[in-house]
This record gives structure tokens, sequence and C-alpha cells, in this order.
């Protein structure tokens, strides 16, 4: 999509931004500025869910001989939220990706 020069967010109406990414709504397509589309709702939810499931499994993977374990390695506290941090930041990643608006 190439929008007008003067394309603007729907969702804080500041015109121009630098980054624009189109989302497709029941309603239509909506116009978000980086900083919208990093809080739009389905996006987050849909990252939150791919998150939950790959790093679930990743965690299982990589970890479930240790979680089984009596005894957790103080390790864990930074490895966990790692393993589901990555999967959720590349969730987003992609679908701000596919989403961006290319101005020529």
């Amino acid at each position: 999509m190439n929008p007008p020069a003067s394309a603007q967010c729907d969702a804080c109406a500041r015109a121009g931004p630098r980054l624009l990414f189109e989302f497709r709504t029941g309603t239509g397509p909506v116009v978000k500025c980086g900083r919208c589309a990093l809080r739009h709702p389905p996006l987050l939810k849909r990252s939150l869910v791919i998150a939950a499931i790959v790093g679930s499994v990743l965690l299982a993977i990589n970890q479930g001989d240790v979680l089984l374990s009596s005894r957790w390695p103080t390790t864990l506290a930074w490895k966990v939220p790692l393993t589901y941090l990555v999967p959720f930041l590349v969730a987003t990643w992609g679908a701000l990706l596919t989403s961006r608006v290319v101005r020529k």
C-alpha cells in the first residue's frame, strides 16, 4: 500500500510518522504509527499466544530435565523469561514487517 504523503496514524492522529503499519479490522483497514502498532491489541494477543506455545515447547526441550529435578538452579530466573520473550519478539517483529506500509 502506498499512502498519501499526508498519511497519519488512525489511533493517535500523529501526522506523517516515518513508519506506518496497516492492520485489517472488522470495519476495514486501520493505519497506525510505530508506537500505536506495538500496542495494537490483536497483534499483542497473537504474539502472546505464540510465545506461550513456542516458549513452553522450548522450555520443555531445553530445561525439562532441570524442571523435573528437585533443585532448581538460580540461572532459571533469567532463562525461563528469555525462553518466552524471544518467541514473543519474533512473532511481533514478523507481524510488524508484514503490516508495514511502504512509502515511495
